[in-house]
């Protein structure tokens, strides 16, 4: 009987909302949430590529400990957000999960530009950031974000100015927010 009140199981809606499949070439920047990254690498599988990707050594070390732990095969590394270890053309889609909201201005843009050039044509950039919610009617919040960053338009200010098209915020739910680009195909 309580089996036809539970609620089906399905993916976590991060996961949805990135979009990748099976044999996918996939980077994550940012390995703070290891069950988003164990999850998307099951998602493109033994046939695809999972990278992981962080700017501190010890959060990529950790992370790498806590995805093999849930039984995910991925690639990590370590490198500046702005300087991405990879060829050009590598990635068919590329997660930022908290990375362009908690780096400065320049570096936003400069980051962006790096994952647009790991990007194949038609590859893309899914931002995933948390959303600063308000607590006590709106007085406090529990997330603190620049300002500027959301005055100026957050992630798809950002992947607009890197080059992205199709550059669209894709939901606000669950607490996060997410945005895509897509990088164009070649002429």
């Amino acid at each position: 009987m309580m089996a036809w009140f539970r609620k089906p199981r399905l993916d976590p809606l991060a996961v949805t909302m990135a979009g990748v499949k099976l044999g996918d070439r996939l980077l994550v920047m940012g390995s703070a949430d290891t069950a988003l990254i164990a999850a998307l690498a099951g998602k493109v599988g033994l046939t695809g590529r999972a990278c992981v990707l962080d700017a501190s050594e010890s959060a990529t070390i950790s992370a790498a400990r806590l995805i093999e732990r849930e039984g995910a095969l991925v690639e990590t590394y370590t490198a500046p957000w702005t300087m991405l270890p990879f060829e050009p053309e590598t990635f068919d889609a590329v997660v930022l999960r908290n990375v362009l909201n908690t780096v400065d201005a320049e570096a936003r843009v400069r980051s962006a530009a790096e994952v647009h050039r790991v990007l194949r044509p038609g590859g893309r950039a899914v931002v995933i950031e948390d959303q600063a919610r308000a607590k006590l009617g709106g007085l406090v919040r529990s997330v603190s974000h620049d300002p500027q960053y959301e005055r100026s338009g957050g992630a798809v200010h950002v992947l607009d100015a890197a080059g992205f098209r199709a550059v669209r915020t894709l939901a606000e739910r669950e607490g996060q927010a997410f945005a895509e680009g897509v990088k164009a195909q070649a002429a």
